[in-house]
């Protein structure tokens, strides 16, 4: 295996590079902010990556501090993968590039895979700016998950391990017209197309957003 390129620039920029700028490591740290999770579920959400590429990315993170692997205790007795302190920190920077990227998805291409999870990132990013604190179980066609809004934020895939404060249906394009700040929450439930369920302090304040 070829030596790890390094950009060798005295540079904040070019060393955050230097860990996360090869091509899947940060779709990597996507999938990784659900939780832990074993080699078959990331391939299974990654799709296009190889299998050599994708035990070379998770090697690569692992040496660069950004995850670490550890077998799961009986009956599972697989081995998980999950995000360091370091690889958790990477949250905001996905969630600006999602903010960033959000335009790009004006139109679905016919080759283009889809998970439901994968609008959890550019959906928490519109819903921390109002401020709320919460869980919200989202549900579209494709599937749920679920975001936690507060200081940090989180999200998971599937739907909340708890009663969450609230939940929402809507449809992935809906999805995209909140990331991209076309739509709030408040419009889509008054157009119809959003359906906010709960009686939480949460669920009714998103129906008023």
């Amino acid at each position: 295996m070829s030596p790890r390129r390094s950009y060798d620039q005295y540079c904040a920029a070019a060393r955050a590079l230097d860990a996360v700028g090869d091509r899947w490591t940060l779709l990597v740290v996507r999938e990784l902010l659900v939780g832990p999770r074993r080699y078959t579920d990331l391939h299974a959400d990654l799709p296009g990556v190889s299998t050599d590429v994708l035990a070379s990315r998770l090697k690569d993170m692992e040496q660069q501090g950004l995850t670490t692997r550890r077998r799961l205790p009986p009956p599972a007795a697989a081995y998980v993968y999950e995000l360091t302190e370091r690889g958790r920190a990477l949250l905001p920077v996905l969630e600006a590039l999602a903010g960033w990227g959000a335009h790009g998805l004006a139109e679905r291409r016919p080759t283009d895979a889809v998970r439901a999870h994968w609008f959890a990132l550019p959906l928490l990013r519109s819903l921390a700016g109002t401020g709320l604190e919460g869980v919200v179980e989202v549900r579209l066609d494709e599937g749920h998950f679920h975001v936690r809004l507060g200081d940090t934020g989180s999200y998971g895939d599937g739907p909340a391990p708890d009663e969450p404060d609230a939940r929402v249906a809507l449809d992935a394009q809906t999805c995209v017209a909140l990331s991209r700040g076309e739509l709030t929450v408040g419009q889509g439930v008054r157009e119809g197309r959003i359906e906010v369920t709960g009686d939480s302090v949460l669920a009714k304040a998103l129906r008023e957003t």
